[in-house]
């Protein structure tokens, strides 16, 4: 199977590796060229241009909005124009619900395939083949690269068969976690404004009632308040609270508390936060209680 990659951040390049140890012909692209040849050392080809893939059976794209998604795939010379019928293109990315739906049409206009496969997790899962993928669309391709999401994740849930509906799953997750953060930010302030280490506190949570990965990793990062380098920028947390609430408007579902993370972010975004990681946003409660200046 030949096989393209498209994007080689911190998710992309971990990804990216994962796929050279299936054995498949990988052939990577990225705007920024640099990042390929770490790749290249590992067994992959260079793709010069998205031209270059036009040979692909499937290419994987990892991109970091749907501003990048719409200029490598839909605009002139994108991805789509290049891919031959019959190819899939598998989206990881964290996408609007419109722009997923509008993928799966306009592929389907060429005659080619469209899956959307958001995956959770942070670039260490990436690298070590620990994702969770969302997979939608039909299911006789899902099937068939199954051993492709294998390799990459720990393991993949089947949501539907419009791809569209994988990536609605993607942004409740992603509103789910921020949600988590903002939380543990406000416990953390309480208790340690009343007196209590706020590392002694994460261990009781994370020993008793909170004992998941979440709220370790998660907490950790506000208990340690090491929000650089970041695993997921803040301005990905802010893109995504407007992406939810995009849905949820086209929907008719009040989310109040994405509101207020949206804010949390603008808020974030305007004390200089765009270098950081998004669960800075969970020290804002600790600034607010004057523990922090």
């Amino acid at each position: 199977m030949q096989v393209g990659f498209v994007g080689l951040g911190q998710m992309g390049s971990g990804m990216a590796a994962r796929l050279l140890t299936s054995g498949v012909n990988l052939k990577v692209f990225n705007r920024t060229p640099e990042k390929i040849q770490a790749l290249v050392d590992q067994g992959a080809k260079a793709a010069g241009s998205l031209q270059d893939l036009a040979d692909a059976d499937v290419v994987f794209t990892m991109l970091a909005d749907d501003p990048a998604v719409t200029s490598l795939v839909l605009e002139e010379n994108g991805l789509i124009t290049h891919l031959r019928t019959g190819a899939v293109h598998v989206s990881c990315s964290t996408i609007s619900v419109s722009l997923s739906a509008q993928l799966a049409a306009a592929h389907a206009r060429a005659g080619q395939e469209y899956l959307a496969a958001p995956v959770f997790g942070r670039p260490d899962a990436a690298a070590a083949g620990k994702l969770f993928l969302a997979l939608a669309g039909k299911p006789e391709i899902i099937s068939r690269l199954q051993n492709l999401f294998d390799v990459m994740g720990q393991r993949s849930f089947v949501v539907a068969d419009a791809p569209e509906k994988a990536n609605l799953v993607k942004l409740s997750g992603n509103f789910l976690i921020a949600s988590v953060i903002e939380s543990l930010g406000e416990a953390m302030a309480l208790v340690e404004k009343g007196g209590v280490d706020r590392h002694a506190y994460l261990d009781l949570l994370t020993s008793s009632l909170f004992n998941v990965p979440l709220y370790k990793n998660y907490g950790a990062l506000i208990a340690d308040r090491k929000f650089t380098p970041p695993g997921f920028a803040a301005p990905l947390g802010q893109k995504d609270m407007r992406l939810v609430l995009a849905a949820a408007e086209h929907l008719d579902v009040p989310l109040p508390l994405a509101s207020l993370l949206r804010d949390r972010f603008i808020r974030l975004a305007a004390e200089g936060g765009t270098t950081r990681d998004w669960s800075a946003v969970g020290a804002l409660a600790a600034q607010d209680a004057g523990l922090l200046s």
